[in-house]
């Protein structure tokens, strides 16, 4: 073999090679990745009905509740336009309280209820994953300001509303 055809051989296994290294590790990318999404786009059927995602927003309030077995709890997520029910088998984060701000990882279900792998919490009172604030923000916008958004009846619309959702984001502070 002509040392011309060496040379085309080893580029071409070269190429294998790293056409191989760059299919695994989209591979493991794309097993790996999760997306979030609020309750509105679950109800708008966004999310997809096959695979796992996160859901997050508030916790709602008088919402949670342990099943009779002992072991799954199960609350409802609300981005204060739409929500989900939620349901968890496992120990959850000593922040976890109605009205505070929740992430779950998991799938949904056939029946609408997501069934969560892992729940996480708000680490301090002024955290909220960005997507989780800015999915409250857009569905207190589109609910109706500052009532949806505070939980609060009685809350004037305006300045109140702003407030509710800067305190949600840590570029506020």
């Amino acid at each position: 073999m002509s040392p011309r055809k060496r040379r085309a051989w080893a580029i071409a296994g070269g190429l294998a090679l790293l056409a191989l290294a760059t299919a695994l590790v989209l591979n493991a990318l794309q097993s790996n990745l999760v997306f979030f999404f609020s309750p509105s786009q679950i109800a708008a059927k966004e999310a997809p009905t096959s695979g796992s995602f996160r859901v997050g927003g508030l916790v709602e309030q008088g919402s949670v509740r342990r099943e009779p077995d002992g072991v799954t709890l199960r609350f409802i997520v609300t981005d204060t336009a739409h929500t989900v029910q939620v349901a968890y088998q496992g120990l959850l984060p000593d922040l976890f309280r109605e009205g505070k701000g929740v992430v779950a990882a998991g799938k949904l279900d056939a029946d609408g209820v997501f069934r969560a792998t892992q729940v996480l919490a708000k680490h301090d009172e002024n955290y909220m994953p960005p997507e989780a604030a800015d999915a409250l923000k857009r569905a207190a916008g589109a609910s109706g300001g500052a009532r949806a958004a505070t939980g609060n009846p009685a809350a004037p619309t305006g300045t109140a509303s702003n407030k509710a959702t800067n305190a949600l984001r840590p570029e506020a502070q």
